[in-house]
């Protein structure tokens, strides 16, 4: 999943700007993919949670999304708009799901959850490379071959995913969940100060390659300022949980989100194309640690028996909310005020996010097992 997800993800933006479409619209077609995304993310907890279907859902992850692909070279908005919104519908249940399934992995292999997910990271930064690597040479409008093959080794890699472990993979309705999760004002407040500092990671995740491309960067140095970025994801997730027992998950999350600042203050105060390369180093510390730790702040606040509802919910804010505003927004303010003004307001939204997460620090402590 890591492998075709770099490969295609990352370029989306461009793909469409090639197509016809303006940064504003590219804005309106993220957000309204995630927007219906979160619709159905209770549906898929449903099938997962009371039908087992862990492994089918992740199959579907990859196998819709795959067949989609070759129809973003419409040169139609409505059209890119419908592929893009059922594609995200499909994918949207990969990361909770998958998250879910790789803690309870780690516990009964005796390891952690930072080393399974690191692989995703490694996939992830080879899948990037290579897609700057094969633009090069290719049309962007044929970026969706690589992207079909790749996804078609993830659902052989799925098919042979240990069943018993499948079977465990959530237990309880996805209402009953969320209603004692978000009773916990702790982990309220700690979903508010992810959705502040994800929502900024769409500067990265959906607009990365345009704003390069806007500074002087080309197609092939955005490949490696993907991969370098993606390959610190790899020791971040390594020595992410070793951090966590020393210096506690709030204190690594509090880390990390002062390095989401850092980041984007360095961007907004040098848009050079090397040193936008340069400052990829600090993809692994800032999402990296955050993501890694959030997850497991997420499993120990859940609780046995609300794993799959607690990493959906998780999900549902800070891809899904995290999403809508920072597409809209972000792309907003990459129309009007170019990649300045967006990095600018990216830095104040991870500040404030920083400060969220540093009253749930002084707050009420929340099993961190």
């Amino acid at each position: 999943m890591g492998l075709s997800g770099g490969m295609m993800g990352p370029y989306l933006t461009n793909l469409f700007v090639h197509q016809g479409i303006a940064s504003s619209q590219v804005g309106i077609i993220m957000s309204a993919g995630k927007i219906a995304s979160i619709v159905v993310q209770p549906l898929w907890g449903v099938l997962v949670d009371r039908y087992q279907q862990t492994r089918l859902v992740l199959m579907l992850s990859l196998a819709i999304p795959a067949v989609l692909a070759y129809f973003y070279n419409l040169q139609w908005f409505a059209a890119i708009l419908v592929v893009y919104m059922v594609t995200t519908v499909f994918q949207a249940t990969q990361a909770p799901i998958s998250d879910s399934y790789a803690v309870r992995a780690a516990k009964e292999a005796n390891t952690t959850y930072g080393k399974i997910r690191s692989f995703g990271s490694f996939g992830n930064a080879i899948g990037g490379y290579l897609a700057g690597m094969y633009l090069m040479f290719c049309s962007i409008t044929a970026l969706w071959v690589p992207f079909l093959l790749l996804s078609l080794l993830g659902l052989v890699s799925i098919g042979a995913l240990p069943a018993a472990t499948e079977r465990k993979a959530g237990s309880v309705a996805f209402g009953e969940g969320l209603r004692r999760l978000l009773g916990n004002r702790s982990f309220l407040f700690f979903l508010i100060g992810c959705f502040m500092i994800n929502q900024t990671l769409t500067a990265f995740n959906s607009y990365f390659v345009l704003t390069f491309q806007m500074a002087g960067g080309s197609y092939g140095l955005s490949g490696i300022a993907l991969l370098i970025a993606s390959l610190t994801n790899v020791p971040a997730m390594l020595v992410g949980s070793a951090l966590q027992k020393k210096w506690g998950i709030k204190n690594v999350l509090l880390l990390a989100s002062a390095a989401y600042v850092l980041r984007w203050g360095i961007q907004w105060l040098f848009p050079i194309p090397e040193v936008i390369v340069a400052v990829q180093v600090l993809h692994g510390v800032s999402f990296g640690f955050f993501y890694v730790a959030a997850v497991e702040f997420v499993a120990g606040s859940s609780g046995k028996g609300m794993q799959a509802t607690g990493q959906s919910l998780f999900n549902m804010v800070f891809s899904g909310f995290g999403g809508i505003v920072g597409n809209l927004l972000n792309g907003y303010l990459l129309e009007v005020g170019g990649p300045d003004l967006m990095y600018l307001v990216c830095a104040i939204s991870a500040l404030a996010g920083t400060l969220i997460l540093l009253f749930v620090k002084a707050g009420r402590s929340v099993k961190e097992a």
